[in-house]
């Protein structure tokens, strides 16, 4: 995804967004439709071209209806990706478990499979056909704040005032460091692989499976164009994993299941879990990974944030921005919390906690009740 010519930044502005990922995108969109003057920064010079999270859960498809009650939007995402309905909880390659989206109480009853840099594109076509475009690139060095607004300074000299700020711009976020709020919470020990591979794939493509195993966690999802993507736990990873790396680590973790023939993109990362202490301070403001990051698990990352920057939108929209704060805040609470469980009871080398979990998973599993709270829970309807 490319961005136009470099725009000139304007002197002033109502509302300053750092970063134009999914949350930065959604909420400028939020923005441009409640007709709130707004300039969206990003310091790359162009958009990313690699897939990084790759999974829509129903409540973020619905946040697009909302913004698009046409249906469009939504529609050219669904278009560009891989509806799936299923997500299976396996040890090695023995089913366990699974959850199904199919009896969702939603117009979008399913995971819908698509690599990040076109969810950032259907949005930036929507902020585009709204008027709006991402200024880049320019990264913001300090962001001074007083009772009349901000000033927002870049690494090239240039100035923004605006009399709100928000940062949307990460785990390393200039916003959150100026406003001074604490970002608590802890890293993982292992690292996390990534990677895009063209397989063949026993289960097939209608599902997500979670691959349980003494080695760690494995998720193994489709994605379009015959891809797969892989997120597994490493205790040590290359920086680069290679194709003999991932073919030997799902041979390990899922014999017999998966034959690699190609690696489209691979790297490493850490991951951590934790929270912004406050999502406001005085004209700053913060949403998605800048306010909250946790494990890859579920696939809630870039869902959380494209909902915190359509709820951040609204706000600012009827002014009402400790709301803001009083929604959003307990929503990354509880996903960073039902995440950390879903690694942890993932990745135990603990050999009799390995044998009770995959006891009682299948018994539990039986329980409709408590497949239909899982598959909500995972969809994020509950976030309504």
């Amino acid at each position: 995804m490319t961005s136009t010519a470099a725009l000139p930044l304007p002197a002033r502005t109502e509302v300053a967004v750092v970063g134009a990922g999914p949350t930065g995108l959604a909420l400028a969109v939020t923005l441009a439709e409640a007709g709130i003057d707004f300039v969206l920064l990003d310091r790359q010079a162009e958009g990313a071209n690699t897939s990084r999270a790759a999974v829509v859960h129903a409540r973020t498809l619905e946040v697009l209806d909302e913004l698009d009650p046409s249906g469009a939007l939504s529609a050219d995402l669904v278009g560009r990706g891989v509806p799936v309905s299923r997500f299976a909880v396996r040890d090695g390659a023995r089913p366990l478990a699974a959850v199904d989206f199919d009896g969702l109480p939603t117009a979008h009853p399913y995971a819908l499979m698509v690599p990040q840099y076109e969810t950032e594109a259907v949005l930036l076509r929507r902020l585009r056909a709204l008027g709006g475009d991402v200024h880049r690139p320019y990264e913001v060095t300090a962001v001074a704040q007083d009772a009349e607004g901000a000033t927002l300074t870049t690494a090239t000299g240039e100035t923004l005032r605006a009399a709100h700020v928000v940062g949307a711009d990460g785990m390393h976020s200039a916003v959150r460091t100026a406003a001074g709020i604490a970002f608590e919470g802890a890293s993982y020990g292992e690292s996390f692989v990534l990677a895009d591979v063209v397989m063949d794939w026993a289960p097939g493509p209608r599902e997500v499976s979670l691959a349980f195993g003494a080695g760690g966690l494995t998720v193994i999802a489709p994605l379009p164009g015959g891809h797969y993507r892989i997120v597994a736990t490493v205790a040590e990873a290359p920086a680069e994993p290679d194709l003999a790396f991932v073919r030997g680590l799902l041979d390990e973790r899922v014999p017999g299941q998966a034959a690699v023939r190609e690696l489209v993109w691979s790297s490493r990362f850490r991951i951590h879990h934790r929270v912004a202490d406050r999502y406001r301070a005085g004209r700053l403001l913060l949403a998605g990974d800048a306010a909250h990051v946790h494990s890859p698990a579920g696939g809630q990352g870039m869902n959380t944030g494209i909902q915190d920057g359509y709820a951040l939108g609204r706000a600012l929209a009827v002014g009402d921005l400790d709301g803001y704060q009083a929604a959003r805040r307990p929503v990354a609470l509880r996903v960073v919390a039902l995440t950390h469980r879903m690694t942890r009871v993932a990745t135990t080398r603990n050999r009799a906690l390995r044998a009770v979990r995959n006891t009682l998973l299948p018994v539990l599993a039986r329980i409709p009740a408590l497949r239909v709270r899982l598959a909500t829970e995972l969809a994020e309807l509950n976030y309504r």
